[in-house]
């Protein structure tokens, strides 16, 4: 009697799945074959011996091969290109020009001054105002960033944390404006502010305050619109800022969990918010790391969410990311050599099983880029997804000697730097006790999020600069590494000799600025200043009780409030952070 092994039961399992997927017309019709014309089979795996569980297949708990059985024959990943400039006018037609050329979503870049949560005409914006993406001060610029395009039938995506919640309620009014049902709004704020205070530094408020407006923002997104997700937690920033990949993965998956934590505090259900948040990492160069780093982000997430923080729905256990190729990967020297970066490291992300994609410009080392740069960076993406094949199989690096073997050194590596966080928390439990994690998630019901194990451990963290100082060292013993020619970048350090090709550099125009201070004026003009008073006042009132803030700041939004006003409205009320000084 032949016996069944496992492993052949996980296979009969997964295509049981993938042919219910194919007969209900979840698989794309395409011509899956290789160039030459051969065959390929949705997803390979072991036939015999003993399948690990880490692994399993596409589809399958803990995820580490992807969350579809599928893989991109169901669905590709979404193109999503970052892009923002000038006002909002200008920011529109690239927008309008990505769609056109086959963007499937939007990515949205603000400029400093927003980023930051002043107006165009605030003495600190001079200099800045559409330099490093688009100027946004009220109600009426959203609208006319998005002047044209069918918000109910494209996601968005905007990279902003210290004001996102005001800038969100922009957004959701100009819908509102275009007459679109925010319920059926598809997309995803960033929100993520523990990596401000990790590794990009743009924060408003102490800590307390800004959570309690990503755990208001939390709860209106369950409630009103819940297909758009309010959290992308990010790693990029982090790696960008010169982290290791496993710091990446570890600081971003921590603070995670800390999210997490904060909704169960709410109260809410986490087979509900769990599947809001989403993630956005960091595709570097090291080809198979990234690949493995992806990977296991996946499994440590699944396995955290049903065994730590009882998640039991698959969508609530899934790690949804999106990713970005690495800006500080590429050079000003031979500036063409980025486009082969970038390549590499989008067909990682690929590879990885990334859900969206941008692909940088190859002169984004020197300014924003041009609209000839951001025409290859798209059709990087296109070119992956048209004409390698890679598409046809789920994982198809799954069970590579190599890669998985990574895969479990990097969530290694990520494991103890949780061990460290919850230390800090004052736990003496580590990551190998999930039993004990989860008892002390049970007895945290009802506390306040800044109690919870992983929490408190990044509030200490953040407290003594430690996050900073890891990511520091890190960058300081690559750069070393660099000079000393030990690590090779070509055309840097190596392969230096080259013909000088003149680049056409997108340069944004001062005369932005003056438009965009004067349209603020003309509508602060229109408005009715005792509405916008009493509206703003209000929230404030609002913000000094345990009601949920975002009503009340749409009503400012409504009244042309701008967002300088809102927010140095809340600066006045929960003061100004001001990070330690640390030698």
């Amino acid at each position: 009697m032949t016996q069944t092994t496992p492993d052949q039961t996980g296979a009969a399992r997964w295509q049981a799945r993938y042919d219910a997927a194919q007969s209900t017309g979840r698989v794309r019709d395409a011509d899956f074959t290789t160039l030459s014309g051969m065959e390929v089979q949705p997803a390979y795996g072991p036939t015999d011996g003993e399948a690990p569980e880490r692994i399993g297949w596409p589809g399958e708990f803990p995820f580490t091969r992807g969350l579809y059985p599928t893989g991109y024959r169901g669905r590709t990943w979404t193109i999503r290109q970052f892009a923002g400039f000038g006002n909002a006018v200008q920011t529109n037609e690239r927008y309008k020009m990505i769609l056109e050329r086959g963007g499937g979503g939007l990515s949205v870049a603000f400029d400093m001054p927003t980023l930051m949560g002043r107006d165009s005409d605030d003495p600190m914006a001079l200099g800045e105002v559409g330099h490093c993406g688009v100027a946004i001060d009220s109600a009426a610029d959203m609208e006319v960033l998005f002047n044209e395009l069918p918000l109910e039938q494209i996601t968005t995506s905007m990279t902003i944390s210290g004001p996102a919640v005001p800038v969100f309620c922009m957004y959701l009014v100009a819908a509102e404006r275009q007459g679109v049902d925010l319920g059926v709004l598809n997309g995803t704020l960033q929100t993520d502010i523990f990596k401000e205070y990790i590794a990009q530094k743009e924060w408003l408020f102490a800590p307390e305050p800004h959570l309690r407006l990503i755990g208001d923002l939390m709860e209106y997104c369950a409630e009103k619109i819940p297909d758009y997700k309010p959290l992308s937690v990010s790693g990029y920033h982090i790696r960008e800022a010169g982290s290791t990949a496993a710091q990446e993965l570890a600081f971003t998956l921590a603070d995670g969990f800390g999210y997490v934590e904060l909704g169960l505090s709410r109260g809410l259900d986490i087979d509900t918010f769990a599947p809001g948040l989403s993630f956005f990492f960091d595709s570097h160069l090291d080809f198979f790391e990234e690949i493995a780093k992806f990977r296991a982000a996946r499994r440590i997430w699944a396995r955290w969410l049903r065994d730590v923080y009882g998640a039991k729905t698959d969508k609530a256990q899934w790690l949804r990311f999106h990713t970005q190729t690495a800006g500080v990967s590429l050079t000003a020297q031979q500036p063409y050599n980025n486009v082969v970066r970038t390549a590499v490291e989008a067909l990682a992300a690929v590879l990885g099983g990334t859900n969206s994609l941008h692909t940088n410009a190859l002169d984004e080392t020197l300014a924003l880029p041009s609209e000839q740069a951001a025409e290859i960076a798209l059709r990087t993406q296109q070119v992956i997804m048209e004409e390698t094949g890679v598409v046809n199989v789920a994982d198809p690096l799954g069970g590579s000697w190599y890669v998985e073997a990574l895969t479990d050194q990097i969530e290694a590596e990520a494991e103890k730097i949780f061990d460290r966080i919850l230390t800090m928390g004052g736990s003496d439990l580590t990551t190998k006790d999930t039993e004990g994690l989860a008892s002390l998630v049970a007895e945290n019901t009802g506390k306040p999020g800044s109690e919870w194990p992983m929490t408190r451990g990044i509030l200490r963290g953040i407290e003594e600069g430690w996050f900073m100082s890891e990511i520091a060292e890190a960058a300081f013993q690559y750069q070393v590494a660099l000079e000393k020619g030990d690590k090779k970048v070509v055309g840097v350090n190596c392969h230096t000799a080259s013909v000088t090709h003149e680049l056409e550099i997108l340069r944004v125009s001062h005369e932005v600025e003056t438009e965009q201070v004067a349209a603020l004026a003309t509508r602060k003009a229109a408005r009715d200043e005792d509405a916008v008073r009493a509206a703003v006042a209000h929230m404030v009132e609002v913000a000094r009780t345990d009601d949920n803030m975002l009503p009340a700041m749409l009503d400012a939004v409504r009244a042309e409030a701008t967002l300088g006003e809102i927010c140095n409205a809340l600066r006045d009320e929960w003061g100004i952070y001001r990070e330690p000084a640390r030698f």
